[in-house]
């Protein structure tokens, strides 16, 4: 408080003997140093979850990321990896760093943007008094601070993702309009347009977010302009902004890059000319018709046109970072996504290709029947020319909507059960729309900005429980209504760090503000109103988004969220005038007062409730993980893995930190497509190139894309080399003719076998020593998909080339139907399941092997967890991952595996080691039941008071869980978490027997309380 005065006090001293604009200039660079150094004390040493680790290892050696990509985003990482002086341990720290930067310049700009919207309202081109200027300043600061330590920014700021670098390029658009706006009617106004359209161009290097300013910028210009609005005028400007907006989206973009290819396309097929002849003469059309057209505008006198060119050609400019792409993709990268390395790739690599697109406009509902299907081509670069090949197909259904927003088939049940559809009825236009505004708008978006600005429950996601990620305000009895419990809260989810309360004081000086600035104003405030419509309602209209996603989305609506913090900022001066009407005393002291009011009730609120939950500085469970899903594999290993978060992570410790570039890692849906398989056949780092049987022309772009199942009736298993043979086979006497004529290659049989080579399995350890005798003469499975991709097709092969030189491992996050249907054969070693051939009377379609004496090797030996005991917060990510994947499968699977064994001191010191790896606060039933295992293994060892002490730790937390659910269904039999209550009562059951065994009396008191309450009520 003490603080907050003394730096107000110091506001007045500037405000009376500095000029304006140096006093602007100075208090938003101090609030970028502010917001940069908070940022820089909470920023995560290495890299997070989801893509950041693919970012960090592409931005380290200039690698392709996944489409559309971000080539500046990686090149300018790349100067800051520079800072880490050749330590590779310190490189994403300094990424991050370099995202703070980013985040810090942001705040710069955003302050700059509050105080010429609030100059411009307040003093209308005359003099300012003192009391104006802190109104003024005290606004910029308010909101640019408030939204520097936002729940969404902030948690952006400290990561080397593109979100950060993209906010700063909206800011910069967005003040560079309004430079403008203020001199327009100079002779060089203009030139910060065209600085805006540059800057515009470098944006799509990094994100296209930053282009949905145009219409905002489209209109504040016909404002600024126009003698006389009309809404003829405003509708025909928005219209224009939205035209704009299309083209550089799809003209700039796509179109400029589809006709270089068309033009490539006849050169090189039509007149034998050598690849890339129509990419130079298209380019060199294109500025000469710019260039062309810029010099006609100036002789001719046409201003607009010239302006709208030369933009153009800035756009262009900016653009042109993606050079980078067809350079890099030339190389031996090892991450070269699509391998954009020619104009066809190029352009699939741009429109997202391999990513399926959502109806916007017109489309299927979830239950709409496929009746047709629309064939596209497009073309493969050959050795000498390009070859047609089938594109992209999309689909006629028998019932389309307007405006369809339940069109997932997969998601079919959540729709039924969020709209209570019966079963076979069809969503009707109304139901599409109750699921836009309930579902998407509300959320999918209004939960998120209800976070960042009235409170966040907990950072557990949510799909509707009253109990996970809901926005709150810490007002108990306005909370209860939404959310029943509220108001009985307990101590231990008031305590949860990721728990954050602002009481509604920035949503109400944001609204405040909005009012404010509409009483003043109304073509501002439609401007900033657009801008917040824009980034925000807007991606959700265009995104569409199915249910159920894998995280949580916020993070592709921090534009709107900036937005908002310009209202908050002019909130503060609607509050100080609102005191003067009310309050007799001095303007300036009450304006430095309101000042100081604001700065509470925003920023220092803010940064309060969220420090504890955004610091990320002693965070490591991802490096941890990865390290250790790693460590698990002896030299050489091939480990297939299969979504962003048991890939990208490891993916950063080989590319940037060098650990165990030995092992060959292979995401399995990537391995869908030709460009990742041609890589696979290829050494990388210290890993040879897989024993892949087949060339690459066998399943090039357009060739192979997907072989069909068609059981042709043959007895047996068919060994998989046969198979392989069948579906690779040019000769159509080894294919089946389709109605139109055509032969397609066919997978005959889905019992494959492959014959067991026992002297290489011997001799390469491949099973250990007490499972050799179990070694069969064949392995044999049921393969159990309707279909075989280019993945399947490679996982065959290695298994025919193999002859078991290389271990196979596949992670424990991977879905059953990446095993090929040799789930028996997968034994678990913790982290991983290693591909095993042995035959002990295991279940045929469950991975049910476990190699007990690796796993506790592992576990002893060399997996590290060093700070999951010490850290306050483990975010709900590492939470997740740690329970679900190392935790159930190392610590839980290992130690009932070796008390089956009778190995009671190795499961001793497993348990020993799970007591060390609890973390501070036990946030799920799920871990409190795996903990039992634990509690159970402590007691038979005689670790006496450490199972008392975990026992007690687990009970109690179920218990705050299970009463949290109490309170929810006695308030009515919806919005609870199902999962939690089931698996909490199965806790109880275990800790009860384990008790009883025990012979603790206090802790089967304890449950028999707890099961007598919640059986009552439940059951």
């Amino acid at each position: 408080m003490v603080f907050q005065f003394t730096w107000l006090i110091l506001l007045a001293q500037l405000t009376t003997n500095m000029k304006y604009n140096r006093i602007n200039n100075l208090l938003g660079w101090l609030c970028g140093i502010i917001a940069f150094l908070i940022y820089s004390f909470t920023t995560e040493k290495f890299s997070s979850w989801w893509d950041t680790g693919e970012f960090i290892a592409s931005a380290y050696k200039l690698e392709i990321v996944h489409q559309p990509g971000a080539p500046l985003f990686l090149m300018l990482q790349n100067v800051f990896s520079n800072l880490a002086l050749g330590d590779a341990t310190k490189i994403a720290y300094w990424m991050n760093i370099g995202s703070a930067v980013c985040s810090g310049m942001t705040i710069v700009f955003l302050f700059w943007t509050i105080t010429a919207i609030a100059r411009k309202l307040i003093a209308k081109g005359e003099e300012l008094d003192f009391t104006q200027q802190v109104k003024i300043f005290g606004a910029g600061l308010v909101g640019a601070l408030a939204y520097s330590f936002s729940d969404t920014f902030w948690y952006s700021a400290v990561e080397s993702e593109v979100y950060a670098m993209s906010s700063l390029c909206t800011a910069v658009v967005f003040w560079l309009a309004l430079k403008w706006e203020q001199r327009a009617d100079e002779p060089d106004a203009n030139k910060w347009l065209l600085v805006l359209a540059y800057v515009m161009g470098l944006s799509i290097g990094v994100h296209l977010l930053n282009l949905l300013t145009i219409p905002a910028i489209a209109l504040l210009i016909y404002f600024r302009k126009s003698k006389a609005v009309t809404w003829t005028g405003i509708a025909k400007s928005l219209g224009w902004g939205v035209l704009v907006l299309g083209f550089i989206l799809w003209g700039v973009i796509q179109y400029s890059v589809r006709i270089a290819a068309q033009f490539d396309l006849f050169f090189v097929n039509g007149l034998g000319m050598p690849f890339g002849t129509g990419i130079i003469l298209f380019v060199l059309l294109l500025v000469s018709a710019i260039v062309f057209g810029i010099y006609y505008s100036i002789k001719k006198a046409k201003p607009i046109l010239n302006l709208a060119l030369l933009s153009l050609a800035f756009i262009y400019l900016g653009f042109g970072s993606y050079t980078f792409l067809l350079v890099r993709s030339q190389t031996n990268i090892t991450l070269n996504n699509n391998a954009p390395d020619n104009v066809f790739s190029f352009l699939g690599y741009l429109a997202r290709e391999q990513y399926q697109s959502e109806p916007l406009f017109k489309g299927p509902n979830f239950n709409s029947q496929i009746v047709g299907v629309n064939e596209k081509s497009d073309f493969r670069k050959d050795e000498h020319s390009y070859a047609e090949i089938k594109g992209r197909s999309s689909y006629e259904y028998d019932k389309e909507v307007l405006f369809p927003r339940v069109y997932s088939e997969k998601h079919s049940d959540f729709y039924r059960q969020y709209l209570g559809l019966a079963e076979g009825e069809t969503p009707s236009f109304i139901d599409n729309m109750r699921f836009f505004f309930g579902y998407q708008l509300g959320h999918m978006y209004s939960r998120y900005f209800m976070w960042n600005f009235v409170g966040r429950q907990n950072d557990s996601p949510s799909q509707g429980e009253y109990s996970s990620g809901n926005w709150i305000s810490g007002i108990s009895f306005l909370d209860d209504l939404r959310l029943p419990g509220q108001s009985q809260i307990s101590e231990f989810f008031k305590n949860d760090p990721s728990r954050n309360t602002y009481f509604f004081l920035p949503l109400l000086l944001g609204v405040i503000g909005l009012a404010w600035q509409l009483k003043k104003s109304r073509k501002d405030t439609a401007i900033v109103g657009l801008l917040f419509f824009f980034t925000g309602i807007a991606i959700v209209l265009y995104l569409n988004q199915s249910p159920l996603q894998p995280r949580e989305r916020d993070y592709a609506y921090a534009g709107s969220f900036y937005v908002f913090a310009i209202w908050i900022g002019l909130g503060m001066i609607a509050v100080t005038d609102f005191l003067q009407q009310k309050i007799k005393v001095s303007s300036k002291q009450l304006a430095v007062a309101s000042a100081g009011l604001c700065m509470l009730a925003g920023p220092v609120l803010l940064i309060s409730q969220n420090w504890d939950d955004h610091d990320r500085s002693a965070r490591t469970m991802t490096r941890d993980m990865a390290y250790n899903a790693l460590q698990s594999c002896e030299p050489n290993a091939i480990l297939f893995t299969y979504a962003d978060n048991d890939t990208f992570p490891l993916w950063y410790l080989q590319e940037v930190e060098g650990v165990r570039t030995d092992v060959r890692v292979l995401n399995y849906g990537y391995m869908q497509s030709e460009w990742y398989v041609k890589q696979a056949m290829q050494d990388v780092n210290q890993s040879k190139a897989l024993p892949i049987g087949f060339n690459y022309d066998k399943v090039k772009k357009g060739v192979r894309e997907v072989v069909r199942v068609l059981d042709m009736g043959i007895e047996g298993h068919v060994d998989v080399d046969k198979m392989l043979a069948v579906m690779l086979s040019d000769d159509p006497s080894n294919k089946v003719q389709l109605q139109d004529g055509s032969f397609e290659n066919i997978l005959p049989s889905k019992k494959l076998q492959l014959k067991i080579n026992k002297d290489a399995v011997l001799k390469n350890k491949v099973v250990p020593k007490e499972w050799e005798s179990y070694v069969p003469e064949y392995m044999q499975w049921d393969y159990q998909q309707s279909y075989v991709s280019r993945s399947e097709l490679v996982l065959m092969s290695i298994l025919a080339e193999n002859n078991w030189e290389r271990p196979i491992y596949f992670t424990q996050m991977s879905p059953n139907s990446v095993f090929m249907g040799m789930d028996k054969y997968m034994a678990s070693e913790g982290l991983l399941y290693k591909l095993m051939p042995v035959e002990v009377g295991q279940a045929a379609n469950t991975p049910s092997l476990v190699n007990s004496d690796k796993i506790y090797s592992n576990a002893m030996d060399k997996y590290r967890w060093p700070n999951i005991s010490s850290i306050n917060h483990l975010d709900t990510d590492s939470n997740t991952f740690f329970e679900g994947w190392a935790y159930a499968n190392v610590y839980q699977q290992g130690i009932d595996q070796l008390m089956a064994q009778n190995k009671t001191k190795q499961a001793r010191d497993l348990a020993l080691k799970a007591y060390d790896l609890q973390p501070k606060r036990i946030n799920s039933a799920k871990l409190t039941y795996l903990n039992a295992t634990v509690v159970d293994t402590l007691y038979k060892t005689q670790e006496l008071e450490k199972a008392k002490s975990l026992a007690t730790r687990s009970i109690n937390a179920l218990d705050e869980l299970l009463n949290q659910q109490l309170l929810i269904t006695s308030k009515g039999m919806h919005g609870f978490d199902g999962y939690t209550i089931h698996l909490g009562m199965e806790a109880l059951t275990r800790y009860k027997a384990i008790g009883e065994s025990a012979k603790d009396e206090a802790l089967v008191a304890q449950v028999n309380r707890m099961e007598e309450r919640y059986k009552q009520a439940w059951m």
